[in-house]
């Protein structure tokens, strides 16, 4: 239970990108008892007419990764570069920039495939994601210089370079389509740093997205609770011959106690003085 508090309390406290990161990795785990569910309804497959009955895959593929170093390398990269973004940019806009990348490999990946009328491996990974966050860092501050162990100092671009070759390289490849994906969230990404260098953030429709779902799920998770609104009795009050009949009525039982004390009352008697006498 402890465990699992510590969890909550890390998540909680963790940027963005490391939150990506937690989700990443509970999924990755999840899949590995349920690989072929994970591959079949969470991955994009490479021809254009599987979309069509399975439309979330252009989102849900990013979240699937194949193995453990292919996971690593991503998270690896998105959490130092991802938390770097985060020094520059706003939150909503790495959410917005990160959606955009997914998106953009995603439409890559299908139109290469639709061109070329070829099939391929189906693509999972959140590669194009992050490649779209590691291009507009660098196209902020690409002379930045990162130290890195064994290697000294490097600027942010030579990075982002080698990252893109390691990309194209990778076209020669059986698995092409997943470079095409990263090209897709490199550009996507140096288009989004350029936009907003001129005021302009293209992803806000992303973000107004997000704002639309997550304000239905609050909705949806309320509904069942109906708030119940208890009809409020007017006490009406009491006319001046009642407020003189029940002072008399006091006043004799007084009497009477006052003579034979209160014990000689009898029920009627207990009870209705006790009622006046607990009248606000």
């Amino acid at each position: 239970m402890s465990f699992n508090n510590d969890i909550k309390i890390a998540y909680n406290n963790a940027t963005v990108a490391e939150k990506f990161i937690y989700i990443n990795v509970a999924i990755f785990f999840m899949s590995l008892f349920f690989k072929s569910f994970f591959i079949d309804w969470f991955t994009l497959k490479s021809g254009i007419e599987n979309l069509s009955s399975q439309p979330w895959t252009l989102i849900t593929h990013a979240f699937i990764h194949n193995n453990l170093l292919h996971i690593l390398s991503n998270l690896f990269v998105l959490y130092f570069i991802g938390n770097l973004f985060l020094d520059f940019f706003s939150k909503k806009q790495f959410l917005n920039l990160y959606f955009l990348g997914i998106l953009s490999g995603g439409i890559a990946f299908l139109t290469y495939y639709f061109i070329t009328k070829n099939t391929g491996f189906p693509l999972g990974g959140a590669s194009a994601a992050v490649t779209a966050i590691f291009v507009a860092i660098t196209v902020k501050i690409p002379h930045y210089s990162i130290r890195l162990r064994l290697i000294g100092s490097i600027e942010l671009w030579v990075l982002t370079a080698i990252w893109i070759v390691l990309s194209l390289l990778e076209l020669s490849t059986a698995n092409k389509g997943s470079s095409i994906a990263h090209l897709g969230g490199a550009l996507i990404g140096f288009v989004y740093a350029k936009q907003l260098e001129r005021g302009m953030d293209i992803g806000k429709w992303v973000e107004s997205t997000i704002n639309f779902f997550s304000n239905l799920f609050k909705q949806k998770k309320h509904s069942p609770l109906r708030t119940v609104h208890k009809k409020q009795h007017i006490k009406r009050k009491p006319t001046h011959k009642e407020v003189n009949q029940n002072q008399q009525q006091i006043n004799k039982i007084l009497d009477k106690i006052g003579k034979s004390g209160y014990e000689s009352l009898n029920k009627e008697e207990k009870e209705f003085l006790f009622k006046s006498g607990n009248k606000k």
